[in-house]
């Protein structure tokens, strides 16, 4: 459901590009997952995010073993607020990422004067042919 609405997205966004006969359309494809496992900008991210995630588990698990009367209710409040806490962190670092990963691809559609950039990645491609593979690219402004 969630690649047909992606799909469908897609080509209304680049139905008017081809209406308008403005000539050739240049469109580039990006494998977002090669790049998240590739990209050592990418990958320090990740493995911060990870080593935060892990503090917060530890942290809980500290409190947890230092009170072992608690009470259902303080238990789960705590369990709750550590929820809360790491759902933070991966929202932050999810931004973080996006972030990284939206700078280095509008410097390489800049630079090979793109149209559009569409993901081809194996899970959800949104190409099935064609287009520029600036993957490599954007790795390497990711270094």
């Amino acid at each position: 459901m969630n690649y047909i609405s992606k799909a469908a997205a897609v080509a209304l966004l680049a139905l008017p590009v081809f209406a308008a006969g403005c000539g050739q359309v240049h469109i580039g494809t990006l494998d977002r997952t090669r790049v998240q496992e590739e990209a050592p900008a990418i990958k320090a991210v990740v493995a911060e995010a990870n080593e935060k995630l892990m503090e917060a588990q530890q942290e809980a698990q500290s409190k947890f073993e230092a009170n072992p009367a608690m009470t259902p209710e303080e238990a789960q409040q705590l369990q709750m607020e550590t929820q809360r806490k790491m759902a933070g962190l991966n929202q932050m670092y999810s931004i973080q990422l996006e972030q990284k990963m939206n700078v280095a691809v509008q410097d390489i559609v800049k630079e090979k004067k793109l149209d559009v950039v569409m993901d081809s990645s194996k899970t959800y491609p949104s190409v099935l042919m064609g287009g520029m593979d600036i993957t490599d690219q954007v790795i390497q402004k990711l270094q």
